[in-house]
Order: C-alpha cells, then structure tokens, then sequence
C-alpha cells in the first residue's frame, strides 16, 4: 500500500472538496498549517501524525503512538474498512452525548456491522459443529454496605455468555435502585479478568433489529454507568472486549502487573458492542479508545495506566 497517496492537506478537508474515497487518510501535524473555516471529516478515519497537543490534533480520530504504529494501523483499518468508518463516525458522536443516547447510538452503530459482509466473513470463520460451553457464572455476596461481584467462568477465562450478562444486568439494576449498597467491587476469577465475549454465541441472533432491541433490556452497561461512581474494578491478566468495557465504567480501576487490555472487535468486522465505546471514550478520550479499537493492539498495565486507563497498579491484588 502506497501510504503517501493517502496523505492530505488541509485543503482537502474543505467542504467543497471532492469526497474522499479511501479506507483512511493521513494527515501531518506541522507547524503553521491552518484548517478552513469550513472543514468536513471524511468519512473514514483520519490519521495525525505528529504532536498530540498540536492546534489541529483535535480534529484527528487518532493521533499515532506507541505502542501503534501507522503501518500496523493501516493494515488493520484496510483489512475491515467498514467496521473502522462506522467506528469512527460513532467516536465523533460521543462526546456530545449523555451515557444513554450513547449506548443507543453504539447499539445502532453495532447493528449497521452485525448485518456486514465483514461479520458475515467472520462468522463465517468460526467452527460450526463447537457444542455451546457450559454456561457461566456471577458469584455475588453482600457484606454490609458493599457488593462483591465475581465473574466466574475461569474454563472460558470468564467470557461474558448470555447467562453472565443477564445476571450482572439484573444485580446492577438492584443496585441503581438499592442506595444502601455504597460500594460495588468487580473481580474476575483465575488467571484473567475476562477475555470478552463468549465467541460460541455470536451469530445467534443474526437479524441486527431483534439483537438491537435485546442490547436496549439486557446490556448491563445500562445500568453501570448509573451507578459507576460506586463501583470499583479489581484486573489482573487479560481484560479484554466486553470484560474491559464493563470494568472501564468504575469509577477506580486497579490493576496487576500481568494485566493487559485490549479491544479486538474490529478483526470481527464490528466495535466494541457492550458500552465500551462510551466507557473508553469517557475515560482515556475518544481519539486513545480510536486507537486501540482501529488498531486491535494490546496495552500492557504500565501504559494502561500512563493514558489513565486504570488508576492504580499493584504487584497482587487485595483479597
């Protein structure tokens, strides 16, 4: 790939010039250059490269940085081209919007990718005689004031199955209402956090309408973000998908050493579907949640907690 012939001036960024038609375009951050008054994005990521407190880098889906490089970006976005586009068009939405309108906008953003030749390649992919695993589970126990939520499904690295979702958005839904809980603790068991999702049930509601609607009753981000500045995550191992984008809503975030977080969707041909593109964007900005959905690359704990990721890194987590 000729990756000059996807570098643009600010002159292209006028709304009257012609449509941009590849999977992304670049844009080098240099001193002096100016946008005019009136800018239209393309409809596809937009790539800076250079300084991140440059005037101009606000305007970027992504500014390039370790541990991403722009060859191993482009490759990933020219790999799903669709998925990165809507991806993108939804992180420009975000910002302006409360919690709720942003989980149903990236609900309707999902749907658009769940219906996508891309997803459909990707599912095509998955084995199709694999049993569904036994379902997983969510200890809970109440001690006082405090909740403590244990994923547990450590034969599956505690994936996210229906099972485990119904369960955590039925607990936190008692918890918006039950105030004398004052505080919310969210471990994983065994070696990983969570790895995501439970891949054996994607594709199981393939009509994106139905699943839209089942994402509005059951996605326990709804009831999260109502109750985040009570909850606390404790992460050691793989904090991966629908894993991190539940645990990015807490309020604290501690984190082992050994954790590593990452948001693969976009090999899937879809993003983050389980409220991560509102959490991550809340919590690290939308052009570091860009980053690490557009580039599917994991952060390890030490830079997790340099973009504010987390908020605490221990050699063992407390009992």
């Amino acid at each position: 790939m000729d990756l000059n012939s996807l570098r643009i001036t600010p002159a292209d960024l006028w709304h009257g010039a012609p449509p941009w038609a590849g999977p992304f375009a670049i844009f080098e951050l240099r001193a002096g250059d100016v946008l005019p008054d009136d800018i239209r994005l393309p409809p596809c990521p937009l790539i800076g490269l250079g300084d991140a407190a440059h005037p101009l880098a606000g305007h970027m889906d992504v500014v390039i940085e370790p541990p991403v490089t722009l060859e191993g970006l482009a490759s990933s976005i020219s790999a799903h081209p669709l998925a990165a586009a809507v991806t993108v068009q939804l992180l420009r939405l975000l910002p302006h919007m409360p919690p709720d309108a942003g989980l149903t906008a990236e609900s309707l953003a999902y749907g658009v990718l769940q219906g996508s030749a891309e997803h459909g390649e990707w599912l095509a992919g998955l084995p199709q005689d694999d049993p569904l695993p036994v379902p997983g589970n969510l200890v809970m126990e109440r001690r006082d004031d405090r909740l403590e939520l244990m994923l547990d499904n450590p034969a599956r690295r505690n994936a996210i199955d229906r099972t485990m979702r119904d369960m955590l958005h039925e607990v936190l839904a008692l918890t918006v209402l039950d105030t004398s809980i004052t505080r919310v603790v969210l471990r994983g068991s065994g070696r990983s956090f969570s790895m995501g999702s439970e891949l054996a049930e994607f594709g199981t509601t393939r009509d994106p309408a139905t699943a839209h609607a089942i994402r509005q009753q059951t996605l326990p981000a709804h009831m999260a973000w109502r109750m985040a500045d009570r909850m606390e995550a404790y992460v050691q191992g793989a904090c991966v998908g629908a894993g991190l984008e539940l645990a990015a809503w807490a309020s604290k975030i501690t984190a082992r050493n050994d954790a590593w977080f990452q948001l693969p969707e976009l090999g899937m041909g879809v993003l983050p579907g389980a409220g991560g593109c509102v959490s991550l964007t809340r919590r690290i900005g939308r052009q570091r949640t860009a980053l690490m959905i557009l580039s599917g690359k994991r952060i390890n704990a030490r830079q997790a907690l340099g973009w504010g990721l987390i908020d605490a890194l221990v050699d063992d987590l407390p009992a």
